[in-house]
């Protein structure tokens, strides 16, 4: 008799604590649709800041890295500020602030979504045991699986940022992998020394692709293949230690 009571109490709280997550992840999912739709429209805005960056002088090099970072929060599509570095800045000094802007931005990304969301997450993984194995696993090779998907062109940059946020990935070994960036972005940056105008990549002017480009698409293909498999065999085998501890 007193168990009865005791579960017609725990269920009132019970429902709630679920209602409370599934408002905290509803909230989660409009400010992710809203970050969106706005990274989208101020997208636009993107010929005119980097055209004011090129005014700056000094101050130049710091709003830009601001800005960047900014924008990869915003899910606000990075390649024209990348061509725009290599524009005004040059190859060296352009691939080295757009490198430090997208680090920034996606560590500022990352912590969002880890101290924000991953609590709802970590409440699911508690009802699916297995995934929650699957997720501790993965976590332990998180440097090289963050390292891969960043070297992978299949992967969203800007949504990886807060996906990886939801997992147990540390934020060390996360802002370490930022390396497998350098690639693709030294390939957009040399594309926008090579357009040579601010005006020109504002305008959409097309670059020849050469070896460069090949390259790093073949990499990053390779990249997403080995992610894949890594990732896979990291669950198979979380799984049937899961199976035998059972």
């Amino acid at each position: 008799m007193e168990d009865l009571e005791t579960m017609a109490q725990s269920a009132p709280a019970k429902d709630k604590n679920a209602g409370a997550m599934l408002t905290k992840i509803g909230l989660g999912v409009v400010g992710l649709v809203v970050l969106i739709v706005v990274g989208r429209q101020l997208g636009g805005y993107i010929p005119q800041f980097a055209a004011w960056v090129d005014t700056l002088g000094f101050w130049g090099p710091l709003v830009f890295v601001s800005g960047y970072a900014a924008a990869t929060v915003a899910f606000i599509p990075g390649s024209l500020l990348t061509l725009a570095a290599g524009a005004i800045f040059g190859l060296t000094k352009g691939t080295l602030l757009v490198f430090i802007g997208a680090t920034i931005g996606s560590a500022l990304a990352f912590l969002v979504a880890r101290y924000v969301a991953r609590s709802a997450v970590e409440r699911r993984l508690e009802q699916t045991p297995r995934f929650a194995t699957i997720d501790q696993a993965v976590a332990k090779e998180g440097l090289k699986i963050v390292f891969l998907l960043r070297l992978s062109p299949v992967f969203p940059y800007n949504l990886l940022n807060y996906a990886l946020g939801l997992t147990r990935v540390r934020f060390r070994d996360y802002v370490i992998a930022s390396i497998g960036m350098i690639p693709a972005t030294f390939l957009y940056v040399y594309y926008g020394k090579a357009i040579g105008s601010l005006a020109a990549v504002a305008g959409g002017a097309e670059v020849q692709q050469g070896s460069g480009y090949w390259f790093v698409l073949v990499l990053g293909l390779a990249a997403t293949v080995l992610v894949t498999t890594f990732v896979t065999r990291i669950a198979r085998r979380a799984l049937k230690e899961e199976v035998k501890d059972d």
